[in-house]
């Protein structure tokens, strides 16, 4: 992914060359010209630039130009891109050198390498800086997208949830993992209990688990065939992170699914390994220079807030009864050595960390039986197996001082509010904190969870089906969910909203914050 500083000089004289190019005429561009398949993206803004992401449907050279306005006035190119089957036809361009705090309008076109006066029709998107100076922040969150069979309904609106979280302007999207379902085919039809039919737009690739290479791909151009995240792709940068349906469901690095016939490749190492490919291609995440396919990374916006992103799931070890009394692989020594040491570092006055699951909620790998453990939590009592490195890390808050961290999370399939306190707890060696749960953005709604008391929890608030409503519910029931967090530049307060896909907001709270740290 090429980083790219511009010089005023050459932006300017490249802004004229592809302005040009756009608007020159030609039979050859006329008669076949390239098309960009599935929108613009943007993601880990900085203050001085962002990764944007566009796809062709041919081998093309990625053209790009930015403006701080609308109309594209004195507007700046970059140099260009090549593109081509390696990475399905996908560009990812790092942008630097633009000005803080600042709206950014950016343009792509793609020129067919084969003929280069064909070129495609613009496509335009647009994202904002981060600030330099205190400015109120607004951001949203969630998960789950095209989980459990529920895919894009076009007669019921498509994936609603994204429409609902585009109109409150949020400065960026945090997606909290499962961001698709590889191992979730989508049917042409579902008959619903109401007596009406969900009617899936279909895709090839989605009709059975992702297996190769190309289906691990069209899980992310299935999502993005939906108009309403295009929409919200094209205005807001989203902040990607993995869960487990990446790959498939409660996956481990060394699981071999001897068992699962709708799998031919039984290696799960394998499968990981396509889908991190796959991921990487086909979301706007900025590429770690030594770890290419890493997830866990920070992401700064301004002196109010810095994000932590971690991956609970490619490090950990087996899934099993997670009561080993000397701890058990879940984040791995080096992310949590990265956490300590970015946590300590960071000056924001708030501090959050993006989890792809949540502590406290227990979730069985084997729901039947209830004796192993896909999460850190694994019932009532002290702290045992996964647990271990999410107690590390609490008491490593509290003696580092490190005030004002949140948790953000998604993955149960419902929205919840958790406030946690030693006063409460079996492991007592941290600081009280809250962590907020919130999805599916388009998939089945379960819960509720069970919970542990390891870690004191305390549920201030939750929205789940009805014991009588059943599991899976569908999205046409409205029993989707985004979190939406505001912060005052005055007051430096953190808001923290559960919302549903009407836009009703269910529940919030207002955090003050420590200002005194260290």
């Amino acid at each position: 992914m090429p980083s790219i500083k511009i010089s005023r000089r050459q932006a300017l004289a490249g802004s004229a060359a592809l302005a040009s190019t756009l608007a020159m005429p030609g039979l050859s561009r006329a008669a076949s010209r390239p098309v960009l398949t599935h929108g613009v993206q943007s993601g880990d803004m900085a203050h001085d630039g962002a990764v944007i992401w566009a796809r062709a449907d041919r081998e093309s050279k990625m053209l790009v130009e930015w403006s701080t306005t609308e109309s594209f006035a004195n507007a700046h190119q970059v140099q260009a891109l090549n593109i081509g089957a390696p990475t399905d036809f996908t560009g990812k361009l790092a942008l630097q050198g633009l000005p803080s705090d600042q709206d950014i309008f950016y343009r792509v076109a793609m020129a067919d390498l084969a003929d280069q006066n064909a070129v495609s029709e613009p496509v335009t998107g647009h994202f904002r800086t981060a600030p330099g100076a205190m400015r109120d922040i607004s951001f949203v969150w969630s998960g789950d997208t095209a989980g459990q069979g529920w895919g894009i309904d076009e007669s019921r609106g498509g994936m609603t949830t994204y429409k609902t979280m585009l109109g409150h302007t949020p400065d960026f999207m945090i997606h909290s993992g499962d961001t698709v379902y590889a191992d979730g085919p989508i049917q042409s039809e579902v008959e619903l209990k109401d007596g009406t039919t969900w009617k899936n737009v279909t895709l090839e690739q989605k009709s059975k688990v992702a297996e190769t290479q190309d289906e691990f791909r069209k899980q992310y151009l299935y999502n993005m065939m939906d108009a309403n995240v295009r929409a919200f792709n094209a205005e807001v940068p989203v902040l990607y992170q993995w869960d487990d349906h990446e790959v498939t469901n409660n996956w481990y690095p060394d699981e071999m699914l001897i068992s699962d016939d709708r799998y031919t490749e039984k290696s799960v190492a394998l499968l990981a390994a396509r889908a991190a490919r796959a991921f990487h291609e086909m979301t706007p995440i900025r590429r770690n220079p030594v770890e290419p396919e890493r997830v866990y990374r920070k992401v700064s916006y301004g002196p109010m807030l810095d994000i932590f992103f971690l991956d609970m799931r490619s490090y950990r070890g087996d899934n099993g009864a997670n009561d080993q009394p000397e701890g058990a692989p879940f984040l791995g020594a080096a992310q949590l050595a990265w956490l300590k040491q970015e946590l300590t570092a960071s000056k924001a006055t708030w501090k959050v960390i993006a989890s792809d699951m949540p502590i406290g909620m227990i979730v069985y790998d084997n729901w039947k039986d209830k004796s192993t453990f896909e999460n850190g939590a694994n019932g009532d009592g002290p702290v045992l197996g996964r647990e271990m490195d999410i107690a590390e890390l609490l008491s490593f808050i509290k003696h580092g001082k490190i005030a004002n961290t949140v948790w953000l999370t998604a993955d149960v399939h419902y929205t919840a509010a958790h406030h946690y306190s030693p006063d409460r707890a079996q492991f007592q060696d941290f600081d009280p904190f809250w962590e907020f749960v919130s999805g599916p953005l388009h998939a089945g709604t379960f819960g509720p969870n069970e919970y542990d008391n390891t870690f004191g929890v305390e549920v201030k608030y939750a929205k789940h089906p009805t014991e009588e409503m059943g599991v899976n519910l569908p999205p046409s029931m409205g029993y989707q969910f985004f979190g939406k967090v505001d912060i005052a530049a005055d007051t430096q307060v953190m808001t923290v909203r559960l919302m549903d896909s009407a836009d009703q907001e269910l529940w919030s709270v207002d955090l003050e914050p420590s200002l005194v740290q260290g």
